[in-house]
């Protein structure tokens, strides 16, 4: 390990179990209410789960309390692989995903709020683990080593290093001054969201296992869902819809302009570049989308709109396509009709979305809006270079000069995430898919996406897949969801090399 500070490693990792565990004792009540065997096997997770956090807390006692870099990824990396390890233990002793493969795949999916399932009978499922199930969104949704970095102090530990590895996107704008508080800020909004929207759907008619599921999975932009249909269930009652439309986008957006709407310096939320691409765009496609569903949906496919005869076929299309549309964009991956259905145009535009992701500073996935909006603007830069080679114009966002190492960093990003993208495809051919389906997965993994196209469309799942390409799926939404370097930087020779 060189000089790396490995007893402070082990010792996040058990801060890391100890606190699942503790998720998993908040599950185990759910599982006795509703008086179900499998509760003992949530239990003895938990139990298993805690002790071994304890241990590697207690036997670990660093001579040092400082992260630098190289912990601090080596710490996110490991916290991810340590939650989803250990979290697929409810699903194993419980005995609801007997298999190994299976557990982690679906345990991954949801740290990584994916929300890609191998489940093929979801009402089947006992309530507890359903429960826990969400819970790994919510969990994984912000970072639980978020939540780790507010406690840290209590403990003596700065977590600064920690915080750059995992906020997601290319910038971690802070709301306050100390890292903590910002900790703290974000997963106060977290709750409030979570909360608001649980009563909102229990209101609208929701039950209240449900409305807490959904909440959970909508806020972290998840999209495991406790019915087969997903939100398709629901499409009787669009009020209900509606509301998860709106907490999709609200979880898509920048975490610190929620801060400030919250606050009500909602000037500072359409000051923001992205937030402005990022709600206009949406708004654009998905009315491109609604109008290829009312005039131009293949009459030859299964219609997938819900009973327009009684809501209307206009307000059906628009209601569909702007849930559809958020939820691909914002890596939610719920589903409300099957987007496959409507016609290879539409296909198509969702396949493009795959590569959109939500804001900088959400819980979303895939590669953000604010990377594709810095991409754009350098490469029409490059256009005016040609014109003038001796001019120095740099690139621009929120009237602030973005510095070329940022630009550097985010084209970077962009390659590798596309070379991945192929290389993924192509393995997954390997493990049996057909083409279409292969790159279907490949996207939607490494997005943190959930649906794709193909034999794991809207309405399909990944539980055909074999136990090989499973893994490797869980890889890439392992690396998706911590973008990429945080993960393949540890496979470099310079890495483990003494400083």
């Amino acid at each position: 390990m060189g000089s790396l500070n490995t007893k402070i490693i082990y010792r996040f990792l058990g801060i890391t179990a100890v606190l699942n565990g503790l998720f998993m004792f908040i599950t185990f009540p759910f599982s006795v209410f509703f008086n179900e065997y499998e509760k003992w096997g949530i239990l003895n997770a938990g139990i298993i789960t805690v002790f071994i956090g304890l241990l590697l807390y207690f036997f670990n006692k660093p001579t040092s309390t400082n992260i630098q870099k190289k912990e601090g990824y080596l710490i996110v990396t490991l916290g991810w692989l340590t939650l989803s390890i250990t979290g697929m233990l409810p699903y194993l002793l419980s005995g609801a995903i007997p298999n190994v493969s299976d557990a982690f795949f679906e345990t991954i999916s949801g740290y990584s709020t994916t929300g890609s399932s191998i489940l093929t009978d979801i009402e089947a499922m006992p309530k507890g683990i359903l429960f826990w199930r969400s819970a790994t969104h919510w969990i994984g949704g912000m970072g639980i080593i978020v939540l780790t970095i507010a406690i840290l102090p209590l403990l003596g530990i700065g977590g600064m290093q920690l915080f750059m590895a995992e906020a997601p996107g290319p910038s971690a704008d802070k709301l306050h001054p100390r890292i903590t508080d910002t900790a703290k800020r974000l997963y106060l909004i977290y709750v409030i969201l979570t909360f608001a929207e649980f009563f909102l759907l229990k209101i609208a008619g929701m039950t209240w296992f449900d409305a807490i599921n959904h909440a959970m999975a909508t806020v972290s932009t998840g999209g495991f869902s406790t019915k087969a249909e997903s939100i398709a269930f629901y499409n009787d009652t669009p009020i209900i819809q509606y509301i998860i439309i709106f907490f999709m986008f609200v979880a898509g957006t920048n975490f610190v302009l929620t801060y400030f709407a919250l606050k009500g310096k909602v000037q500072k939320v359409f000051q923001s570049e992205e937030f402005k691409y990022y709600l206009f765009g949406t708004i654009g496609i998905a009315i491109i989308i609604a109008i290829i569903i009312i005039f131009f949906q293949d009459p030859s496919l299964k219609s997938v709109l819900a009973h327009p005869e009684v809501y209307g076929k206009t307000e059906s299309a628009f209601r569909h396509a702007f849930f559809m549309v958020i939820s691909v964009i914002t890596t939610t991956g719920f589903v409300s009709a099957d987007f496959t259905m409507w016609n290879y145009l539409a296909t198509g535009i969702f396949f493009a979305l795959f590569f959109t992701g939500g804001s900088a500073g959400s819980t979303s996935g895939g590669i953000k809006v604010v990377r594709h909006i810095i991409m754009l603007k350098n490469s029409f830069l490059e256009f005016k270079k040609a014109l003038h080679p001796n001019a120095i114009i740099p690139v621009r966002y929120d009237s602030k000069t973005v510095p070329q190492t940022i630009v550097f960093n985010i084209l970077s990003f962009f390659i590798i995430y596309m070379l991945i993208f192929i290389i993924a495809t192509v393995i997954l051919t390997f493990f049996g898919l057909d083409f279409i389906s292969a790159i279907g997965a490949a996207a939607s993994s490494l997005g943190n996406i959930g649906p794709a196209i193909g034999s794991v469309s809207p309405v399909d799942n990944f539980a055909h897949l074999s136990s090989g390409a499973k893994w490797f799926c869980s890889f890439l939404m392992l690396i998706g969801r911590l973008e990429l370097f945080t993960v393949l930087i540890l496979f470099t020779p310079f890495f483990w090399r003494k400083s």
